[in-house]
């Protein structure tokens, strides 16, 4: 989780990788409509974002409910987006960083229907997990396959061979 640009695709697809689990971009999971308004440079409501959440919970359940672990990036802001996801099985991974980093790397990304200028209402919306939360903070400092790395070893996951 975390603002867009931090990262999150990059890194949960390295997981993916090493860990042998499903990976869902939770990017992909949005209303067309959400896309349209976000690549128009507008932020979406907490309206626009319930069915969107409700998917990728959706997602989640299906495969706990299949035992089988799994990584779905999803933004989840604030508090009450990761209520709607949060499970007993559900650990949510923060990727921290600090606007001027993200900026550089919004600016420089290809293809992707967030616009640098929405970053503002992002971290403006941004509500950091807070100790009652099953997470981990991780900065974005380092390469993506680094950051991979320590977040397996602080859940004390082990790769598993494809």
């Amino acid at each position: 989780m975390g603002v867009s640009g931090c990262g999150k695709s990059t890194v949960a697809a390295l997981l993916a990788g090493r860990l042998n689990w499903p990976f869902e971009e939770g990017d992909d999971l949005h209303p067309a409509a959400n896309v349209a308004k976000m690549h128009a440079g507008h932020p979406l409501t907490d309206e626009d974002r319930w069915p969107w959440l409700a998917k990728i919970a959706e997602w989640i359940d299906g495969n706990i409910v299949a035992g089988s672990p799994a990584l779905v990036t999803c933004s989840a802001l604030k508090r009450s987006y990761r209520d709607v996801l949060r499970r007993d099985a559900v650990v949510f991974v923060y990727l921290r960083g600090t606007p001027e980093l993200i900026g550089r790397r919004l600016a420089a990304r290809q293809g992707h229907f967030m616009p640098p200028t929405l970053l503002d209402t992002q971290f403006a919306d941004l509500q950091v997990p807070e100790s009652d939360e099953k997470s981990v903070t991780v900065d974005i400092g380092a390469p993506p396959a680094t950051l991979a790395d320590g977040i397996i070893s602080t859940l004390g996951l082990r790769a598993r061979p494809r």
